[in-house]
Parts: C-alpha cells; sequence; structure tokens
C-alpha cells in the first residue's frame, strides 16, 4: 500500500479510542506510511478542547491543504452523485488523486460517489 486518507470517521474513531482503528494506524506509521487528512476532514472533526487522542494521531499524518484541482474534482464527484457532502467529495478525489485507499465509518457514502465517477476505492471501515 502506498498511503491512505483518513476521513472524519477515521479522526474520530481516534478520539473513541477504538482498538481496530488504532492497531491500523500504529502499523501504517511503523510501516514508514504517512496517512494523509484532508483539512477538512480536520475542521469538520475538531471541536476545541484537548483532543489528544485525534491530536496523537495527526502526528503521524500529513494534513492536507485543498487546491483548486481537488476542489474542482470534488465538485464533478458531487454532481455526479447527487450528494452535496463536499468533504465526502474531497476525501474521494484525494484518495483517486494519490491512489489511495480510504479509512472510514462511512463506506456506503464513499463508495456511491466513487461509483458515480467511474472509480473503485479500496476501503477500511472503523
Amino acid at each position: 500500500m502506498r498511503t491512505i486518507v483518513y476521513d472524519t470517521g477515521a479522526l474520530l474513531a481516534a478520539e473513541r479510542r477504538n482498538p481496530d482503528f488504532l492497531a491500523l494506524h500504529d502499523e501504517l506509521t511503523a510501516a514508514h506510511i504517512r496517512p494523509l487528512v484532508p483539512v477538512v476532514v480536520l475542521a469538520q472533526a475538531w471541536r476545541g478542547g484537548p483532543q489528544h487522542q485525534i491530536s496523537r494521531v495527526l502526528k503521524g499524518c500529513d494534513v492536507l491543504p485543498d487546491d483548486q484541482r481537488t476542489g474542482r474534482a470534488a465538485g464533478v464527484a458531487c454532481g455526479a452523485s447527487g450528494t452535496s457532502d463536499v468533504v465526502d467529495a474531497i476525501v474521494v478525489a484525494t484518495a483517486v488523486q494519490y491512489q489511495a485507499a480510504v479509512v472510514t465509518s462511512d463506506p456506503d457514502d464513499l463508495t456511491h460517489l466513487a461509483d458515480s465517477i467511474g472509480v473503485k476505492l479500496r476501503l477500511f471501515t472503523v
């Protein structure tokens, strides 16, 4: 696996100390794989306060700023799928751009977005 994208559900799993997610994250970082976190995912998960577990996980990740390319690809995915969830669409666009798998708690919505633009995603559900 080259890399992996975390969606909001992955960060919330970290905050809940989900053992499956934490084990996966530790395996990835031990293999020198830095998961990607689109900045909108961080914004959706972050609610202030210490959020120690999210902070711990983010130390081993690359937080990606959104750019025009990603925004356009996400917009196309929203239009094709009939959804307005730009955060999920940005996760899909990022995964496609980096040829990455996705860790999610919402596989159905991500699959719908990916199918609507003719791509298959490898998903890990937490």
